[in-house]
């Protein structure tokens, strides 16, 4: 069953460039754990990677995710999001454009001109199932 978000972890996500460290389940039931930018739409929170990428493969495989959102300037205050994910590519290219516009205050192609050459971009949707920290 979903669970809402508090307020002020809404404001962190919405109003702060906070980091996000994303951990899934690889094949063989170990962790994989990657940082990403973090968006949010009501209650879900929203990022985005690569097809093909190793967290791409595992939440298609198996969507049970937990984020922590962890901010720099306060170390002991953290919210521990577990959930589970739904991918798509649809809005892909938007969500990068928004989350860099964020995080970097330029489009995903003017931060990372490398990037030409990636992957279709994915839209990771999580909804929250269970959050715990103190945020």
């Amino acid at each position: 069953m979903p669970t809402a978000l508090s307020d002020d972890l809404r404001k962190l996500i919405d109003d702060t460039p906070v980091f996000a460290s994303v951990a899934t389940i690889q094949p063989d039931g170990s962790p994989q754990v990657s940082v990403t930018w973090l968006g949010r739409d009501g209650d879900d929170l929203l990022f985005s990677t690569t097809v093909g990428r190793r967290k791409e493969k595992n939440l298609r495989r198996d969507p049970r995710v937990t984020v922590l959102i962890n901010p720099h300037n306060a170390p002991y205050t953290y919210a521990e999001v577990r959930g589970t994910a739904e991918l798509t590519t649809e809005g892909g290219q938007e969500l990068i454009n928004d989350l860099s516009r964020k995080y970097t205050g330029k489009d995903y192609a003017d931060f990372n001109p490398s990037s030409a050459g990636d992957s279709e971009r994915v839209v990771v949707r999580i909804t929250p199932r269970k959050v715990v920290g103190s945020l």
